[in-house]
């Protein structure tokens, strides 16, 4: 087989290939020759490639194929053995990928999946939306009011705070939308605006402001409908047409135009956008006629109704503010905010869009620039014609001889004074059509009205559901996944169109325009507060993979927009806010504690990363204190799952408060254990994660054990972050495994204090390793498999034979592992007896048998474990060795000292005895257990003594036995004591006792702790380094 890392001969001329890609970021179709192989760059033969874009792809990119570079392991060893290896040039979806197939940015739809797609430019698809969107319902029907409200002062000032906020979250925005490619999701339709916040701050804010976002958008739709039908309402009753009352006429009106409108969105983005083009059509000619409209002289009926064309004194009324019906400047801001919301109409849609990386930046800020122009403009065109009160009769010009000074109205004849104890209705601030009484032609500024109003409810009524689906789709909220499903060649939410059908219905019955709008400002400023803070948040975490093709952006000026929406939102309505920030806070918290299963490298992570960096050097400049100790545990489990009494009881000592690592050494050849060990590495690490085990993982390859954990204890932490505490279990097989492995265990005890750890030591009756059981459980579950393959099998069988004249017999295969009746008895106690420490212990007493002062580790895990809720019910009690005559006086200096240490207990027993020599019996037993090791060399000539002591350096000699003889008695009468006192203790704490090295061979070092420990509950063997861990000093 050709290998296709090479072409035929080196001295061919380099092949090229065409692929499509973005040579600039943006997207704009370019094709550049991508050289398939590098032979005659080079002019050798290699594996090497030259930097291609198709290398960092991700799996299933529809903008090219994503292609494998050659491994490390294969430029750096594989040739060396062979020459010939076949290597991939691409991949197909998820195939030896380093990426989940749904952490893929451009992952859109399948191949297959894309003919037909609608894909929208930067003009049709976000400047067009945009402005629709913000040339909504206020331009025609509430313009005039917040200007006749604030005045033209305080109304520039509110046009130009909104583009303020819009054009900080636009820079933000376009920052972070050209930070690689912006796909929004792995579906078309996916909103950007929600994908911009999770997978910069992560799914816990993301998540929540999802949610908001999509309602606000919901909310978004009821307030342009009741725009439109206030108009249409007004029509009727210009007509004398009104078919109940005013208000309820605009819900009737409203529930069939949003109906009307849902069936445009569910008929596709082709459909919709074809609309779109045809209201700004409409728009424009409206928004032309307003100006036109300004420079006709006005009418007798106009100048009735408060029009007198432009006059340089109207403007100069209208420029102060006048303030009524409890209205303030903020609470004008939040009415007409809404109209400004309109920027992420394109940024929603980018799923649909060729590029979004060159669109939304370019049509978004355009669209703020051209919108916010327009708004000016109208309103001090209106604001320079139109005087505030009007009462529309012809009849109330000024009488000769009167005096008339309500209002600039007066110098054209006209004296609207009534209007100070009668609610007039016209005038800015009292009728809403002010736009179609200006215009030049009405009906025209009507259909500007219809069309500005339908066009915002449209693009929010399409965003919403997209926000929804995408929110669904990544599976934040589990509950809400059934809305994640779409629909059509375009994967419309249909069930997502439904839901935002429904809420905007709830809130047009509302039919208060007023009331609608400022909770929508409140939605969406918080949501703009997150896009700007999220662009800070990832510029602050300096990470390398922050690199914005867009570059007019600032950090500091992203923050303040963030603080800025903030602040608007407060002083707005700070009930609101608070609400509303509430909500944020419940959701961001239910995120955190369900923990989804993503990972979109958000800049929280790499805050975090830094903020880990920095407080581990700055813990490093700062000496320890014996008042901050507390264990950091390195946890010899091997495999984590398979020894879990010694991880749980690990993780209660350190839980959330000290660093646990648990640890594992692959014994053999380092290059073929490699392949494992790094398998292993990400699966116990997940396993530790799942089991909720705050707990790192670590392994190493070596050629035996005890060099492997001579490793960890050496390397393990970093700074001040390093263990100080081993935690293993005791050898049970110690008398039936080779001597080598005894002397390693034995030895990486040495290695331990020689590196001045503690120690502890877990012995369990029954045993701590399970690994057999898991094995035989996963042998087990294959052969179920096996046997339900084999049923189906052979049910097809019977089924294919039926009907011929052949008898077809068969018998049912069974598969079961063979096992007898002892064996499950003792794996059971075993699997009961290593979850002992994941349920709470109950009352009971944790019993402390502090024989040897070792700086007080051997007091102060058993206190740490009574903190936590699995042994608060258990109580200390202290054991101590006393001299005859002087117990009372011993007891009391214990008790002394626990009282300063702070640490209570029940009761404190005072041993005596410990020098009585242990019964015959347990003598007897501890010597045949012993026999296999000994020498035996007192009853050899001195000859054979030395020949034996060369042959088995390892055993135990009589001059051994002798001269420990007082220490081995003191291990069986300690085990004595701890039968007599500690049976009924949920655990036992007793100092371990020391072998020196080069004095205790290691089976008389195991034996003493096998008959230390034997038939006793469970016991914790603990000896520290000699250094204080407690003090009673502040």
């Amino acid at each position: 087989m050709e290998n296709p890392a090479f072409e035929k001969s080196k001295d061919d001329p380099p092949l090229y290939e065409e692929t499509p890609f973005s040579s600039n970021g943006y997207g704009n179709g370019d094709h550049r020759s991508v050289r398939p192989s590098v032979v005659s760059a080079f002019g050798h033969d290699t594996l090497d490639r030259v930097p291609n874009i198709d290398f960092y792809r991700n799996a299933g990119s529809v903008s090219g194929h994503r292609a494998i570079r050659p491994s490390l392991q294969e430029l750096h060893e594989v040739f060396e053995k062979n020459g010939d290896l076949d290597v991939h040039d691409t991949m197909d979806d998820g195939e030896g990928s380093d990426v989940l197939p749904n952490d893929d940015l451009e992952a859109i739809a399948s191949p297959e999946d894309n003919g037909g797609v609608v894909k929208f430019g930067w003009i049709k698809g976000v400047l067009v939306r945009c402005m629709l969107n913000i040339w909504g319902v206020m331009l025609f029907i509430r313009l005039s009011w917040v200007f006749g409200q604030a005045g033209s002062g305080l109304g520039i000032i509110i046009i130009i705070l909104s583009m303020v906020v819009t054009t900080l979250t636009c820079l933000s925005m376009s920052a972070i939308c050209t930070n690689g490619v912006v796909r929004g999701g792995m579906q078309i339709g996916i909103t950007w605006a929600y994908y911009l916040i999770s997978r910069s701050l992560g799914p816990e804010f993301g998540g929540s402001i999802g949610l908001i976002f999509a309602f606000a958008n919901a909310v978004a739709v009821a307030m342009y409908v009741v725009g439109f039908s206030e108009t249409v309402v007004d029509l009727l009753k210009v007509n004398d047409a009104i078919m109940v009352d005013e208000v309820n006429d605009i819900r009737i009106v409203g529930c069939i135009t949003v109906v009307l409108l849902l069936g445009i969105s569910v008929a596709g983005m082709e459909w919709e956008a074809k609309a779109q083009i045809a209201l700004l059509v409409i728009l424009l000619l409206a928004i032309a006629n307003v100006f036109v409209g300004t420079a006709i002289p006005a009418t007798e009926e106009k100048r009735a109704k408060g029009f007198y064309s432009y006059q340089a004194s109207i403007m100069a009324e209208n420029f102060t503010p006048n303030f009524r019906d409890g209205e303030t400047f903020f609470s004008v801001f939040a009415i007409f905010f809404p109209a400004a919301t309109g920027i992420l109409a394109g940024a929603n849609i980018s799923g649909d869009l060729k590029d979004p990386q060159g669109a939304i930046p370019i049509g978004t800020l355009l669209a703020i620039f051209i919108t916010g122009i327009t708004y000016l403009g109208i309103a001090l065109c209106v604001s320079a014609t139109v005087v505030r009160d009007a009462t529309g009769n012809l009849n109330d010009t000024i009488t000769p001889g009167a005096k008339c000074n309500f209002s600039v109205a007066c110098n054209f004849g006209y004296d609207f004074s009534i209007c100070r104890t009668t609610k007039c209705q016209y005038g800015l601030m009292n009728n809403f059509q002010v736009m179609t009484m200006v215009s030049g032609f009405g009906p025209l500024i009507t259909a500007g009205t219809f069309s500005a109003t339908i066009s915002s409810a449209l693009a929010s009524l399409v965003s919403a559901p997209k926000v929804f689906q995408a929110l669904c789709k990544d599976n934040i909220y589990k509950a809400l996944h059934f809305f994640a499903k779409g629909h059509g060649k375009n994967n419309e939410p249909i069930r997502g169109y439904v839901l935002t059908f429904v809420i905007a219905v709830a809130f047009i019955l509302i039919a208060e325009l007023n009331i609608i709008a400022p909770i929508i400002s409140n939605f969406f400023l918080a949501s703009y507060a997150l896009i700007n803070f999220s662009c800070f948040h990832a510029s602050y975490a300096k990470s390398p993979g922050w690199r914005p093709a867009y570059k007019y952006y600032n950090m500091w000026l992203s923050l303040f927009g963030a603080v800025l929406c903030c602040a608007v939102m407060f002083v707005i309505n700070w009930w609101a806010a608070l609400l509303t920030y509430a909500i944020e806070m419940f959701l961001y918290i239910y995120v955190t504690v369900k923990k989804p299963d993503v990972n979109w490298g958000s800049s929280t992570q790499a805050v975090t990363f830094v903020n880990a960096v920095n407080n581990a050097l700055t813990l490093s400049g700062v000496d320890d204190h014996v008042k901050n100790f507390r264990p950091q545990c390195i946890v010899l489990t091997g495999t984590p799952k398979t020894r879990p009494a010694l991880l749980d009881l690990a993780h209660s000592i350190t839980k959330n408060y000290g660093l646990c690592i648990t640890c594992d050494v692959f014994v053999g050849p380092r290059l073929e254990q490699q392949q494992a060990l790094t398998a292993a590495m990400e699966q116990n690490q997940m396993w530790l994660n799942q089991q909720k085990r705050k707990a790192f993982y670590a392994a190493v390859a070596s050629d035996n054990f005890r060099e492997g954990a001579e490793s960890l204890l050496q390397a393990s932490g970093l700074g001040r972050l390093r263990p100080n505490t081993v935690i293993l279990g005791f050898k049970r097989d110690w008398k039936t495994v080779y001597t080598a492995n005894v002397q390693e265990y034995v030895g990486v005890l040495h290695d331990a204090f020689d590196f001045e750890y503690g120690i502890v030591m877990l012995r369990i009756s029954q045993g701590l390793d399970i690994s057999h059981i898991l094995e035989a459980e996963g042998t087990q579950e294959q052969n179920k498999a096996c046997v339900g393959m084999a049923e189906m099998l052979f049910a097809i069988s019977m089924t294919s034979s039926r009907g011929t004249n052949s008898a077809v017999t068969a018998q049912k295969i069974t598969m079961e592992v063979p096992h007898s009746s002892d064996v499950a008895k003792i794996n059971q106690r075993l699997v009961e007896a290593s979850s002992q420490f994941k349920r709470k212990q109950g009352k009971g007493t944790i019993d402390v048998w502090w024989l040897y002062d070792d700086g007080g580790l051997t007091l102060l895990l058993p206190y740490i474990l009574t903190t936590r809720k699995k042994w608060r019910e258990c109580k200390l009690r202290i054991f101590i060795a006393g001299q005859p005559g002087h117990l009372e006086q011993d007891k009391e200096e214990m008790q002394s000292l626990l009282k300063k240490f702070r640490i209570k207990c029940t009761d404190i027993t005072v041993i005596a005895d410990f020098n009585i020599r242990p019964s015959s019996e347990n003598w007897k037993l501890f010597e045949d257990m012993i026999e296999p090791y000994r020498l035996h060399e007192g009853s050899k000539d001195t000859a054979q003594a030395e020949a034996l002591r060369k042959e088995h350096p390892w055993k135990i000699t009589d001059a051994e036995l002798d001269r420990f003889e007082d220490k081995t008695s003191l291990q069986l009468r300690l085990n004595e004591l701890l039968q007599e006192s500690s049976r009924a203790a949920k655990l036992i704490i007793v100092s371990m006792p020391i072998a020196r090295k080069g004095s205790v061979s290691d089976h008389l070092y195991m034996a003493w702790l096998e008959a230390l420990t034997k038939n006793v509950p469970p016991t914790l063997l603990v000896r520290g380094n000699h250094k204080s861990v407690l003090t009673f000093y502040s």
